[in-house]
């Protein structure tokens, strides 16, 4: 694998960990916290996978991009279910998982088994 500067694509899966552990965190604040459990359980997946994305950059492992499939993936279905909630956290949660699963979508390679 080529080593590439992954610096731009790394901060953008950063932003998005540091919104969904924001927004879950906020929504566990929330008046009706029951209503907010799929947004939370969203959240937590979606900022580990990000995370492990970027660390996977970090040090040029040979699946990271093809694990950037999966961050698109989690992003996506994290967005969508934030963007359902009208809580401001929630809002930057849905727009900050949009503009990483735009990157990962942009930098992510098929999966392939040799």
């Amino acid at each position: 694998m080529e080593n590439h500067n992954h610096t731009a694509l790394i901060s953008k899966l950063l932003t998005c960990v540091a919104a969904c552990e924001n927004c879950a965190t906020e929504c566990l604040k929330e008046e009706d916290v029951k209503m907010m459990a799929g947004c939370i359980a969203l959240d937590r997946d979606c900022a580990d996978i990000c995370s492990q994305a970027a660390r996977l950059l970090q040090r040029n492992s040979v699946i990271a991009h093809q694990y950037l499939l999966l961050c698109e993936e989690i992003c996506r279905l994290c967005a969508a279910e934030c963007s359902k909630h009208q809580h401001q956290h929630c809002q930057d949660c849905a727009k900050a998982c949009m503009e990483c699963a735009e990157a990962c979508h942009a930098h992510h390679e098929p999966i392939t088994q040799d």
